[in-house]
């Protein structure tokens, strides 16, 4: 299942846009502050579909009860671009275990294809966890469905949130044919394609490098 974000009217859209703005995105503070306030969006809407349970608490002047999560999800981003997006969720996740990875991509010119390196994980057991994994940009959806096999040799989550801020129809049609878990894709928007080169088009660029500078 998908979950566009932007199919409704919200304060996101607005962040969205800035971040796509090629005038606005020289100022990587702000770049990192929309990408940060578009994360906690995305926790506030993932955070519907937890379990929840019934709790009491004591007040001054007597008890109240709410209805709260019954367990924090584990959050795991993709490092480098993933960190100003993670510090959304965690802003809201406030108790949840987390992981890393080291993802990359490397284009092979002979297959005309996308190669994914994966030489960092760390993460807490995921045995019937429910997992959000944290990510800009869902393009292909090779770099999704190579982490996802490397975390379920930490236990097989009970349900995986894939949470990108843009995504191509290609990655989620990937995702879709490869996908051996429980999951649900929750986006911002669902752009046009992807090109030549496998980025998304229109995109937002590198949030990479927009959010700490160029690699070399």
């Amino acid at each position: 299942m998908v979950h566009n974000l932007s199919e409704k009217n919200s304060i996101a859209n607005q962040f969205l846009l800035e971040l796509r703005d090629c005038k606005i995105q020289s100022d990587s503070m702000r770049f990192r502050r929309n990408m940060e306030r578009l994360g906690s969006i995305m926790a506030y809407e993932i955070s519907k579909k937890l379990n929840y349970t019934n709790r009491k608490v004591e007040t001054p002047l007597g008890f109240s009860n709410a209805h709260v999560p019954e367990y924090s999800p584990v959050l795991i981003t993709v490092l480098r671009a993933g960190l100003a997006y993670f510090n959304g969720f965690i802003n809201f996740f406030d108790s949840s275990e987390s992981g890393f990875i080291g993802a990359y991509r490397s284009e092979q010119e002979k297959e005309k294809e996308i190669k994914i390196n994966l030489d960092y994980l760390a993460t807490p057991s995921l045995d019937e966890r429910d997992v959000i994994l944290i990510d800009p940009m869902l393009a292909t959806g090779r770099s999704f469905i190579k982490s996802i096999q490397s975390l379920t040799k930490r236990g097989r989550p009970k349900h995986i949130y894939i949470a990108a801020l843009v995504s191509a129809p290609e990655g989620i049609r990937y995702i879709e044919s490869n996908m051996s878990v429980p999951y649900s894709i929750w986006t911002f928007s669902v752009d046009e394609k992807l090109n030549d080169q496998f980025y998304i088009v229109p995109g937002l660029g590198d949030a990479g490098d927009l959010s700490f500078g160029e690699k070399i």
